[in-house]
């Protein structure tokens, strides 16, 4: 059907799954540092805005938080379901990363999760702040083990084939392979940037609606902060990541750039828009830039970019689909900084709470970070193609041995449950959104006790939509 296959499919549904998930841990990485600094500035100043807004950003985090763990378990058993010769034939390196992650990451955040969320009541300030602390550390160590994984795929070394499979030799070597550095800060940073614009969008929002306060204002601010600062970052990890992948994996350089053949010893333009036409081996209606590809690729003026046609047909990616993902990525990028900049512009002559224009732009670019992390990783993974893992084990003899049917049934049930499921999750978490931060949030009400409103019944609770915490300044008074 379509001229698919089961393997077509397969790919689809891991796609599909994969994006779905991606989107929750992002979230969690940055909305969880954010919390660190938030606790960590209220304890410091006194200033119980950041209170506020602690309590009501840990609400959005419990439930985006959930969200991620329940996307993430599908994602786990996709290996063994529709990849299992993948899992055979890689599973002795893959396999001790991934449990590497929850014997780390997962049992810290898990140990300390419960206390950030419901403790703020029970324990001591200095118990509580260390607990939100671990939580965001947890999710950095997450981060940590998931890309070495999935760069070693990328990048694979520190290993000896034997018996048709992986054997690790090196384990410093595996985890510390060539992209691993370069990807692990670039995604890092891309869920700061993501959480950043999330929260600047939602806190324009408010100010379009007229809810001007202290806590609103803050959320903007430190979110045009991180934006200013980070996003240009971003750009430069892009740029080393860049010139790491083009030593490593020329042929997703090539199909990023649309660039289909050298002519003579001429320098490699830069092709600004075009559609790559993978059955004609070219570039139709290529608008190029002479020497700026050469330029940003090899940082000189004379050498050349690797081509397409420098590899055979079968060894190289969909040019067509990462030539757009990547500029979507891009282009979303130097938005940022440029949101960033008028930011900055607008704060210096005092209007950045009162910028209509400015609020609608911060609006608008409020899901920018979480598209461009999908475009990146669309042009990281597609632009991998034909490889599983890059030149040792290609995708077509990776995945499990499914008819097109079951294939077919379980893409269908994916889609519709997780639209369902996730669907329901996230118009949850924006009707938390919408209500935003409320003033002396933290102000003690109810205690509880067995069966009352602050004994936490559910992990959801902690998003309750009329939970108001108890107040640091009158509970917390034991240190530890």
């Amino acid at each position: 059907m379509f001229g698919l296959e089961a393997l077509d499919l397969a790919r689809m549904q891991f796609a599909f799954t994969i994006s779905f998930h991606i989107l929750f841990p992002a979230i969690t990485i940055g909305l969880a540092s954010y919390l660190a600094v938030l606790e960590g500035l209220w304890l410091k100043t006194h200033n119980d805005t950041y209170r506020d807004l602690y309590h009501f950003w840990s609400k959005i985090f419990a439930v985006n938080f959930g969200m991620g763990v329940v996307s993430g378990l599908v994602m786990a058993y996709q290996f063994g379901t529709n990849w299992s010769r993948f899992s055979d034939f890689a599973g002795a390196v893959t396999g001790p990363l991934l449990t590497y992650e929850v014997l780390t990451a997962f049992f810290l955040e898990a140990g300390f999760l419960g206390v950030m969320l419901f403790g703020w009541n029970k324990v001591g300030r200095k118990l509580h702040f260390f607990s939100t602390v671990m939580v965001a550390v947890g999710t950095l160590i997450s981060t940590f083990w998931i890309l070495a994984s999935n760069s070693w795929m990328q990048t694979p070394q520190g290993f000896e084939i034997i018996d048709g499979r992986v054997i690790p030799v090196d384990w410093l070597a595996v985890i510390f392979n060539p992209s691993f550095p370069y990807r692990l800060m670039h995604m890092a940073t891309a869920a700061f940037v993501a959480t950043a614009f999330f929260v600047g969008s939602s806190a324009a929002w408010h100010l379009l609606r007229g809810k001007d306060n202290p806590a609103i204002r803050t959320m903007l601010s430190m979110a045009m902060w991180m934006a200013l600062i980070v996003a240009p970052i971003q750009a430069v990890i892009g740029d080393f990541h860049g010139l790491n992948t083009l030593k490593h994996q020329p042929a997703k350089i090539a199909a990023i750039e649309g660039h289909w053949e050298n002519i003579g010893d001429e320098p490699t333009p830069l092709i600004l828009f075009g559609w790559p036409d993978m059955k004609a081996e070219k570039t139709k209606f290529a608008v190029e830039i002479p020497y700026l590809g050469s330029l940003i690729l090899t940082h000189s003026l004379d050498k050349q970019v690797p081509a397409l046609k420098d590899f055979p047909p079968e060894d190289r990616p969909n040019s067509t689909i990462v030539f757009w993902s990547f500029r979507v990525m891009v282009g979303l990028g130097f938005l940022m900084i440029f949101t960033g900049l008028c930011s900055l512009w607008l704060r210096k002559s005092d209007r950045l709470y009162t910028s209509r224009p400015f609020l609608y732009l911060a609006l608008w670019m409020g899901p920018s970070g979480l598209i461009a992390i999908l475009a990146g990783w669309f042009t990281t993974e597609i632009g991998r193609q034909p490889w599983v893992v890059y030149g040792l084990m290609r995708t077509a003899d990776a995945s499990s041995n499914h008819s097109f049917m079951q294939m077919s049934i379980t893409l269908v049930m994916f889609v519709v449950v997780y639209f369902a499921l996730f669907g329901a999750g996230l118009g949850y978490m924006m009707r938390l959104v919408r209500k935003g931060p409320k003033i002396d949030e933290g102000k003690e009400t109810n205690d509880g006790g067995p069966g009352q409103k602050r004994t936490p019944a559910r992990p959801l609770s902690a998003a309750d939509d009329d939970d108001t915490d108890g107040d640091h300044r009158h509970s917390l008074t034991k240190e530890i």
